[in-house]
């Protein structure tokens, strides 16, 4: 099962996120970008979960 590459970052929302690019996701595939990631201290906010580096995918 592949990953949900979402495209925008779930707390501001304004942060494009390509699927190459960086991002912090957690284990449930909530996605942020890494100024937000940062400012949660890499805790989901959602779930508690810890946010680590999202795998990057090559544009297809």
């Amino acid at each position: 099962m592949a990953l949900e590459m979402r495209d925008r970052c779930e707390r501001c929302e304004t942060a494009a996120l390509p699927q190459d690019g960086p991002a912090r996701i957690c284990s449930y595939e909530c996605t942020f970008c890494v100024p937000c990631g940062e400012s949660l201290r890499d805790i989901c906010p959602n779930c508690g979960g810890e946010l680590v580096p999202r795998p990057r995918r090559e544009r297809a």
